[in-house]
């Protein structure tokens, strides 16, 4: 079996495009991307019996939590939104001295140790990005790889199978607003937001009410000279504690007793009756759906900045002119800042978009479990999930179910044959309820729904 450190021989029968040479990496596994996601990939793969090769652009391991990265959408302040039993690997718990809510500096140390424990970064290229992933013969697949920045030649090498891991928040989602382009102020996404230290003084105005969103308006609270916090709609801000608990412990338990959903959502709005009251009296808006219908917003300090008046809610921002906003209800703003928290799109640069059955490239694939799909059963993605608690367990599981399935068609094809036809039936289902039809949205499950559809495919794979 091929090690991560002998990238194989050229196969004199075997050219990719331009005839360029294709060097057989056999049965080895690419992954791509060393986050949360490729980590655990890279260990469930290995545990296996899988050789494995994975391609990092960056130089470190972290991916969207290692801030020292192009692409990481982290601040100085950013902690967990779910708390750490519900974040973190099964096989891998983080030390117990922790705070409910890491920081993100602890959450890199605990990948970078992750690492270290299980020997991951002798399988890991740093500093190479994946430019094309093509089908080839047999199901296998031609990954070209360059060094990051286009520096050098590319080196095309083929693999049984690819496991996608490069992340979902770092290509930005800009709004479009008429007269945008003529505002004189300053305007930048949130992923370029890194410090409080940019907003000192000056008079901001921060659009979308997503966890990030209101985050960066607490920040302008304290630090800017007025703050201006833009939402198209009303959200439910939940606390991240309830009875003295980390909100998701609560919830997870609700979810554990299998109490309904109708109940769930009453027991959540007698609690905020019960500790903010009605939110529309600070002048946020009512929220137009039921809680745990949209992804919920982890926020103790926003209703508490904005009952201090040191956040202002405003409605949607109708048109900009060169020094003002116009807002849909007719006033006009004056900030010097616009920082639009308006999300991410995920990008498959690398990957045609025929592949994943997304033909406009809006980067919303058709698949099953949210990792397979139809037609290409030696490709998987892991992480693209947008769940109601932490992602790593998800990832860890999903590509464990992965790995069960390659070994399938090695040792069992038949089993393999019948997963492939499900996830050909299947594709496209839902794992969340229902929710708002968003971008936001695309990719929400609720982690115990989810991870007892993955427990399915398991037995089902594994039955005798």
């Amino acid at each position: 079996m091929s090690t991560s450190t002998d990238h194989g021989r050229p196969d004199p029968s075997a050219q990719g495009r331009d005839a360029a040479p294709v060097s057989d990496r056999g049965d080895t596994v690419c992954v791509i991307g060393a986050g949360a996601s490729g980590l655990t990939a890279i260990k469930n793969l290995r545990e296996h019996g899988f050789g494995v090769d994975c391609y990092e652009r960056e130089t470190g391991v972290g991916g969207a939590w290692n801030w020292r990265h192009d692409r990481s959408p982290v601040y100085a302040s950013t902690h967990l939104l779910s708390s750490k039993p519900f974040t973190q690997f099964p096989d891998f718990p983080m030390p117990d001295s922790w705070p409910d809510y890491p920081h993100h500096s602890q959450l890199l140390s605990y990948f970078e140790r992750y690492a270290d424990h299980f020997d991951l970064r002798s399988h890991i290229w740093f500093g190479t990005e994946v430019v094309r992933v093509e089908p080839a013969e047999g199901d296998r697949w031609d990954v070209t790889t360059r060094s990051t920045g286009g520096y050098g030649p590319e080196r095309t090498s083929r693999y049984a199978a690819v496991l996608i891991a490069n992340g979902h928040n770092w290509s930005p989602k800009l709004p479009r607003y008429e007269g945008l382009e003529e505002f004189r102020g300053e305007i930048m996404h949130a992923s370029s937001y890194k410090d409080p230290a940019q907003l000192r003084g000056k008079r901001v105005l921060v659009v979308g009410a997503g966890n990030t969103g209101c985050d960066i308006a607490v920040e302008a609270a304290q630090q800017a000279s007025r703050c201006w916090h833009s939402s198209r709609r009303g959200y439910w801000y939940a606390p991240k504690y309830v009875f003295g608990r980390p909100a998701d412990q609560v919830n997870d338990a609700l979810l554990a007793l299998r109490v309904p959903l109708r109940v769930r959502q009453w027991l959540y709005h007698w609690t905020l009756r019960l500790t903010v009251g009605d939110l529309t009296r600070f002048g946020l808006p009512k929220p137009d759906h039921r809680v745990y219908e949209t992804h919920p917003i982890a926020n103790s300090q926003l209703v508490y900045y904005v009952g201090h008046g040191a956040i202002g809610p405003v409605p949607d921002v109708a048109r900009f002119h060169p020094y003002a906003v116009e807002l849909t209800d007719g006033r006009e703003i004056d900030p010097e800042v616009v920082i639009f928290a308006t999300g991410y799109l995920p990008r498959f640069e690398f990957l045609g978009a025929s592949v994943f059955a997304d033909s406009a490239g809006a980067g919303r694939p058709t698949l099953w479990l949210n990792a397979f799909t139809p037609g290409h059963p030696t490709l998987a993605v892991a992480g693209l999930l947008q769940p109601d608690s932490g992602m790593f367990t998800l990832a860890h599981w999903q590509t464990v179910l992965f790995a069960r399935v390659l070994q399938a068609r090695r040792d069992r094809p038949e089993r393999a044959a019948a997963f492939a036809q499900r996830v050909r039936e299947r594709a496209g289902e839902r794992y969340s309820g229902q929710v708002k039809e968003s971008s936001r949205h695309w990719f929400e499950v609720g982690h115990a729904d989810y991870l007892r559809a993955v427990q399915r495919a398991l037995l089902d794979l594994e039955a005798k």
